[in-house]
C-alpha cells in the first residue's frame, strides 16, 4: 500500500502554513518540491566535493567529476538509453529543445523542408522551431486537436510527407493534461524518414520512460519537475544523430584542440556541454532519480490516478465551473474556468492563495492552446505523489466558497446604465498633481495591515471604476502583456492643452483595483506631470511590488507604458521606456 503521509515527511516545505492555512501545493506541473535526500545531496556536494570537473588532477576535482558522470549514468539508466554518452546535460527542457532546433536545423533543414508540431505545445517547443524556420526557410505544420484536447491522428498522418524532416511533440500537455501516443507518432514519422523529438517534461516524474521502446530520436526533460534542482535537465539523442550535429555553444570542455585556424570538437557528450556546467544541479538530479526509483513508479501511479479522478469528479459538480481539456488519457493536470459568476483565473488563483492553496493561473506558456479552447486563461491544478485527497477537497471547497462570495458581491452591486459614446464619464482628478494623489494613497495603504486587507481595498477601488463602454473594448485599445484581458482608452481632456483623460477595464478584479490606482494618480493630470512622475518608486512605496507576480508586474508595466505613450503624444515628447 502506498503511504502518502509517510512520503510527505520527506518534503520539508510541505509542513508550512501559508496565510495561516496548511499549504496545499497543487502546482507540480510548474515545479515539484524537493525531498530531503536531494537537499542533503546538494549540501554535501558544496560542503565536501565542490570543484570544477574534467580538468583537475587533485582529489576534490576527481570526486566532483565522478559524481557528475555518475549522475549522467543514472539519467541514461532512468531513460533506458543505450549509453550514457548520449545524455547531454542542459538547463532544462527548454534548452534541450533549443539545442536540437539549432543544431539539427543547421545540419539538416533547408528551404521547403517541413517541421511538424502539435497544437498543444508549450512555447518552448514552438519558438525555437520558428527561429530555425526563419533561418533556414523551413515551414512549420501543426497537428490540430479536438475540443477535448486530443490530437487528430488522421490529420497528422496527412501532414506527413517526404518533405517532413522532424516532428516535435509533447508527451503530456502541461496545459490540458493530455497524454499523447508518442510511440505511434514516432512510428508514423519514421515511415517518411522524419526524426522525432519528445518533450517529456510532464511525463518523467509520473511514469517509467523507455526511449528504446518509444523509438524516438530525441527525448528532453527538466530536473525541477522530477523533484530535482532548478536549472538542470537532460537531452537524450541517438549517437548517430548527435555526431552529425554541430555544437550548440562554443567554449571550454567541448573541444579537443583549438588554434586560430581551426577547432576540433570533443567527442560526445562533451561537444554539447561548453563551459563549466551546473555540477551541483546534475548531482542533485541524480539524487532525485535515486529517490523516485527507491519508491518505484508502480507504487504511486494508482495514487496519482485516484487524485486526478477525484478532482475531476468533484470539480465537475461545481455549478458554473467548466473543465478545459477532457481527453480520455490524461496525466495529473486539470484545468478549468469559472463562467457563472464570471471569475477571472487570476482572481480565482489569488483568492485560493489566501486559503493556502497554490495553483497556477494564466495561459501556462501555451497561448495557442488558449486560443484553440477560446479562453484567455485557465486555473490549473496539478498533482504528484505527495498530494492527498484532503488537498483536493480543500481546493473544491475553496472554489465553492469563492463562487458563493462572488455571486453575493455581484448581486448586491447595482448595474450602472451604459452611457452613450457622446456622454462618456471620465474620472475627475483625485488631487492637484500626481504626487499629491500618490501621497494620499500611500497614507491609506500605510494604515492597512497584511496583504489580505490591502487586497480587499484594491477590490473595493476596482468596484468603483468608471464604466467603460463595450464599443471601446477593441483590439486597438487592448493592452498586451497582461495576464488578464485589459483595455485602455485615452484622450486629451476637452478644453485643455495636455491634460489626460483615460478609461480602462479588465476581466480580473485585482487588475481593476490596480487600474483604479493608476486612475487616481494620472486621470485628469497634465501630460508633462504624468511623464515626470516616478510611478515605479510610488508603487514600491505603496508596498504592492512584493505581492504582485511577475505576470501582474509586467501587465501593470504595460498599462503604465500605454499611459505614458498617450501623454507623450500630447506633449510631442518621447515616452520614457522603463
Amino acid at each position: 500500500m502506498f503511504d502518502v503521509h509517510k512520503i510527505r515527511e520527506d518534503f520539508p516545505i510541505l509542513r508550512q502554513q501559508v496565510h495561516g492555512k496548511p499549504l496545499a501545493y497543487l502546482d507540480n506541473a510548474a515545479t515539484t518540491q524537493k525531498p530531503r535526500a536531494v537537499i542533503d545531496r546538494l549540501v554535501r556536494y558544496y560542503e565536501s566535493e565542490n570543484a570544477n570537473i574534467h580538468r583537475g588532477v587533485y582529489e576534490l576535482s576527481q570526486r566532483a567529476t565522478t559524481a557528475y558522470e555518475e549522475a549522467r549514468g543514472k539519467v541514461a539508466r532512468f531513460l533506458n538509453a543505450p549509453e550514457s554518452a548520449e545524455v547531454i546535460f542542459t538547463r532544462g527542457t527548454t534548452e534541450a529543445i533549443n539545442l536540437v532546433a539549432s543544431s539539427f536545423g543547421r545540419a539538416f533543414l533547408k528551404r521547403g523542408d517541413e517541421i511538424i508540431l502539435s497544437a498543444m505545445e508549450h512555447h518552448s517547443n514552438i519558438v525555437p522551431w520558428q527561429l530555425v524556420a526563419e533561418q533556414t526557410g523551413a515551414v512549420i505544420r501543426v497537428i490540430p486537436m479536438n475540443d477535448a484536447g486530443e490530437l487528430l491522428m488522421d490529420e497528422y498522418e496527412r501532414l506527413l510527407n517526404n518533405r517532413t524532416r522532424i516532428v516535435s511533440v509533447v508527451h503530456v500537455s502541461n496545459s490540458l493534461g493530455t497524454v499523447n501516443d508518442v510511440k505511434r507518432i514516432t512510428e508514423l514519422a519514421h515511415r517518411t524518414g522524419a526524426r522525432v523529438l519528445i518533450d517529456g517534461a510532464q511525463w518523467v516524474a509520473h511514469h517509467r520512460t523507455d526511449v528504446r521502446d518509444l523509438g524516438c530520436d530525441f527525448y528532453a526533460f527538466s530536473g525541477h519537475k522530477l523533484f530535482g534542482p532548478t536549472g538542470i535537465g537532460a537531452l537524450w539523442g541517438r549517437r548517430e544523430l548527435l555526431e552529425t550535429m554541430p555544437p550548440y555553444h562554443g567554449g571550454g570542455d567541448m573541444i579537443e584542440s583549438v588554434t586560430f585556424e581551426k577547432t576540433i570538437y570533443a567527442q560526445l557528450p562533451n561537444r554539447f556541454e561548453a563551459g563549466t556546467p551546473d555540477i551541483a544541479g546534475a548531482i542533485g538530479l541524480g539524487a532525485a532519480i535515486d529517490y523516485i526509483q527507491s519508491i518505484g513508479f508502480e507504487s504511486f501511479e494508482a495514487h496519482e490516478a485516484a487524485l486526478l479522478k477525484h478532482a475531476t469528479q468533484q470539480l465537475s459538480k461545481i455549478p458554473g465551473l467548466r473543465l478545459i481539456g477532457t481527453a480520455n488519457k490524461k496525466g495529473g493536470v486539470i484545468s478549468f474556468v469559472v463562467d457563472d459568476p464570471p471569475i477571472s483565473s487570476l482572481d480565482l488563483g489569488t483568492r485560493l492563495d489566501h486559503l493556502g492553496i497554490a495553483v497556477r493561473t494564466g495561459h501556462h506558456c501555451c497561448q495557442p492552446v488558449m486560443d484553440r479552447m477560446r479562453v484567455p486563461a485557465t486555473v490549473r491544478a496539478s498533482v504528484t505523489l505527495y498530494n492527498t485527497i484532503e488537498e483536493i477537497d480543500a481546493l473544491v471547497a475553496g472554489i465553492r466558497r469563492i463562487i458563493a462570495d462572488e455571486g453575493s458581491r455581484k448581486s448586491k452591486s447595482q448595474a450602472r446604465p451604459a452611457p452613450s459614446r457622446l456622454a462618456l464619464q471620465f474620472p475627475e482628478p483625485a488631487a492637484a498633481s500626481p504626487q499629491s494623489a500618490a501621497e494620499k494613497l500611500i497614507e491609506d495603504f500605510d494604515f492597512m495591515g497584511d496583504w489580505d486587507e490591502k487586497y480587499q481595498y484594491l477590490i473595493s477601488l476596482g468596484d468603483k471604476l468608471p464604466f467603460m463602454p463595450p464599443d471601446l473594448k477593441t483590439e486597438a485599445n487592448r493592452v498586451r502583456g497582461c495576464q488578464s484581458t485589459v483595455h485602455l482608452f485615452a484622450r486629451r481632456r476637452p478644453g485643455t492643452d495636455d491634460e489626460l483623460d483615460f478609461l480602462a477595464d479588465s476581466d480580473a478584479d485585482i487588475v481593476r483595483g490596480l487600474i483604479a490606482v493608476l486612475e487616481m494618480v494620472f486621470a485628469g493630470q497634465s501630460a508633462r506631470e504624468v511623464l515626470a512622475f516616478d510611478i515605479e518608486a510610488f508603487l514600491k512605496r505603496l508596498g504592492l511590488d512584493q505581492y504582485l507576480s511577475m505576470g501582474r508586474r509586467n501587465g501593470l508595466a504595460s498599462m503604465i507604458q500605454r499611459i505614458r505613450a498617450f501623454a507623450s503624444a500630447f506633449t510631442g515628447a518621447a515616452a520614457p521606456v522603463k
